[in-house]
């Protein structure tokens, strides 16, 4: 697929590309190139072909949260690397912007 200097010049104005004549010709190009290579792909028979949306044979590696009992030295041993930690808070600075 063949595209129009008018074309490429639309594209790289919806891209926001301020581009050069020399870089409209070799994008131009380029982009001709890769959309000739879809369409070649479009040829390509397909109907017996299941979609997948990978095929990696990956699961899902997230674990089910679950919710667990800290006994009191656990509690305590955590709160006690808090900076600053007072009648059970945090204390942090504010952030104002």
């Amino acid at each position: 697929m063949q595209l129009s200097k008018e074309e490429i010049q639309h594209i790289a104005n919806l891209a926001r590309l301020d581009l050069t004549e020399e870089e409209l010709e070799k994008y131009g190009s380029q982009l001709s190139n890769v959309l000739s290579y879809i369409d070649q792909l479009k040829e390509v028979d397909v109907t017996d072909t299941e979609p997948t949306a990978q095929v990696t044979g990956l699961k899902n590696v997230f674990r089910s949260d679950e919710i667990g009992e800290w006994n009191k030295k656990e509690v305590e041993d955590a709160l006690n690397q808090a900076p600053d930690f007072e009648n059970g808070q945090y204390k942090v600075k504010r952030v104002l912007e």
